[in-house]
């Protein structure tokens, strides 16, 4: 592929920050979309790496606003749409947001990508879209289960992408990621939650259910998989998961976080935290086969040596001052 100018939406994000901070290293002509804000940040681009600052090009947007995606998207290669709202309590609470900016934000993205001349457009979707595994390790071809709002709406993003490419031939990829983790991520994800609050001299963590089982893929293994994907035309039509194809449940994860810090700690349920019964995902477990075949990726950090390797780098990130700061351990964060 010679798509060598790229769009990320998303950019200012947790893994679009990191993918960023890749795709220029690998020598792409970047153009990193930010939500607007008054306040001029550019999220987790205003901290990347002394060699990546200058290096890209900033586009201040609102995934929402269809001029704005056009004018972004103008003069470029290949698109990767990763900007989404993710956080599934928040979903609850504000399902109407989802659905402006999973779903039609999504939209504009491929209307933009449609009226250009785009090699490919890589789209972002989630092992949530699956629902509790009805089999596993999951394949692609699994049916695909909206129990959360937000998971809802990327079902819809993501079978709008398709459709795309079934009535227009627009040359979309859809990458699943499972459950990435590592630096700059979120507060509003388990790893993170217990991470902070033991950084923070806490050793009577809250967390929500502690059965769910989860896949969970470092993030630097979640940026090889769309760098992979951006090299080939092979994934063009296809839906490919990016996964460790290693299972642990959340109380287990939290047990290894513990043991990486060497922290003794007590683990309570937080009421808040936990998700109405039948919106609850009680197993999730990656098969990687198709991302194996087709984009020739493979995890770095797979299996529970990885997955040790991938939480002492993220810890080591974490209790960091100056990254500890920008969280509030005592807070739980929708």
């Amino acid at each position: 592929m010679n798509n060598k100018r790229v769009l990320v939406t998303g950019a200012d994000g947790f893994i679009g920050s990191h993918l960023t901070e890749a795709l220029v290293r690998a020598g792409y002509e970047v153009r990193a979309f930010v939500l607007y804000n008054s306040f001029n940040s550019w999220g987790w681009l205003d901290h990347c790496g002394a060699d990546i600052k200058g290096q890209f090009e900033v586009f201040a947007g609102d995934i929402r606003d269809p001029g704005g995606v056009r004018v972004a998207t103008r003069n470029r290669d290949a698109v990767l749409h990763l900007a989404a709202l993710i956080a599934i309590p928040y979903s609850y609470h504000s399902p109407d947001t989802y659905v402006d900016t999973n779903v039609k934000g999504t939209l504009n993205v491929l209307q933009a990508a449609r009226e250009s001349n785009l090699q490919q457009l890589i789209h972002t979707s989630t092992s949530e879209v699956y629902g509790t595994a009805r089999f596993v390790p999951i394949t692609e071809d699994h049916p695909l289960q909206g129990q959360s709002p937000y998971a809802a709406t990327k079902i819809g993003a993501d079978q709008l992408a398709m459709s795309f490419y079934s009535s227009f031939g627009t040359p979309v990829t859809i990458i699943r990621p499972f459950n990435t983790y590592g630096p700059r991520q979120s507060a509003r994800a388990v790893i993170p939650t217990i991470i902070t609050q033991i950084a923070s001299g806490v050793r009577t963590i809250k967390l929500g259910a502690l059965h769910p089982t989860r896949d969970f893929n470092y993030v630097a293994d979640t940026v090889g998989g769309f760098l992979a994907a951006l090299r080939t035309a092979g994934g063009i039509g296809q839906v490919i998961n990016l996964g460790s194809n290693f299972e642990i449940s959340i109380g287990e994860a939290a047990r290894a976080i513990a043991q990486v810090m060497r922290a003794d700690i007590d683990i309570v349920t937080d009421e808040q935290r936990l998700r109405p019964e039948n919106s609850e995902v009680e197993r999730l477990w990656a098969s990687n086969d198709k991302a194996r075949q087709i984009l020739n990726w493979q995890p770095r950090y797979g299996g529970m040596e990885g997955f040790q390797r991938g939480l002492s780098e993220t810890v080591t990130w974490f209790v960091e001052s100056a990254n500890l700061r920008s969280y509030r351990p005592d807070t739980y964060t929708l």
